[in-house]
């Protein structure tokens, strides 16, 4: 009997650590540790990247300076370019413009107050805009009807390739 007591005494002296270890590991019991990110003090959360210095440049170069209006394309509408504004367009724009940039992408039944514009109709605003205006619709979007793909197509000729594209559908498209 007093070997038992023994016994229970040891397994509750052994068990006590674990079961305390347990309450910190499975959360019951909070401690903000040191190493913890968020209470670091170079750490802001949801901090808004910095902005661009004035009249800097980006790496690859100057896609367009705003002081001078809608760039030119640089671009020539060649093959190559055609193949790769498909692919780019395929993957940023047909979900919201359709696979022929109708407006009918299956994205588009859920945008019921500002519907996907119609990119290649014969009275499409986008057939009577510049090339760098479609250059800059696709950079910059349009205040809450379409959103900046500037981060979904980071480099500026893949932007040009997919304004080459779009003016090969206005062209297939014409009556």
């Amino acid at each position: 009997m007093a070997v038992m007591k023994r016994l229970l005494i040891v397994l509750v002296i052994l068990a006590s650590p674990l079961a305390l270890g347990l309450l910190f590991t499975y959360d019951i019991i909070k401690i903000d540790w040191i190493s913890f990110m968020e209470i670091q003090p170079s750490y802001r959360v949801m901090e808004d990247p910095l902005p661009l210095p004035p009249r800097s440049v980006p790496v690859q170069g100057a896609a367009y300076i705003p002081e001078l209006g809608a760039p030119v394309n640089p671009v020539p509408a060649d093959e190559a370019s055609l193949a790769r504004g498909k692919a780019y367009y395929d993957v940023a724009c047909a979900l919201c413009h359709g696979p022929e940039g109708k407006g009918n992408g299956s994205f588009s039944g859920f945008l019921v107050v500002y519907p996907p514009a119609n990119l290649v109709a014969p009275d499409a605003n986008a057939r009577q805009l510049s090339d760098g205006a479609i250059f800059l619709t696709i950079t910059n979007g349009i205040e809450g009807r379409m959103p900046a793909l500037i981060e979904n197509l980071p480099d500026p000729r893949m932007r040009w390739d997919v304004v080459n594209y779009v003016r090969h559908l206005q062209q297939q498209a014409a009556p």
